[in-house]
């Protein structure tokens, strides 16, 4: 068996198991796409507003700002100085 027999057999099987594998999840996605389709719960809906991140730089309330205890801002600011201090 010469290298280029080996070579045309080997991307023969390369394909080959390419295809395979590429059938194998197009079916998977098939049916899952029909157990939903099958098992959805009834009554909700289809399309649900997605929840909008908040913005980095939102003013906080004063509500919020009361909320939040001092020392423990205290103690999460040291402990990230000490870490990027160690380098």
């Amino acid at each position: 068996m010469t290298i280029l027999e080996m070579l045309g057999q080997s991307a023969i099987l390369t394909v080959l198991g390419v295809g395979i594998v590429f059938g194998f999840l197009l079916i998977v996605v098939v049916v899952v796409s029909q157990f939903e389709r099958v098992f959805k719960p009834r009554g909700s809906k289809a399309t649900e507003e997605p929840v909008a991140p908040a913005a980095a730089s939102a003013p906080v309330s004063q509500s919020a700002a009361a909320a939040v205890n001092p020392q423990l801002v205290a103690a999460i600011t040291a402990a990230v100085h000490e870490y990027r201090s160690q380098g």
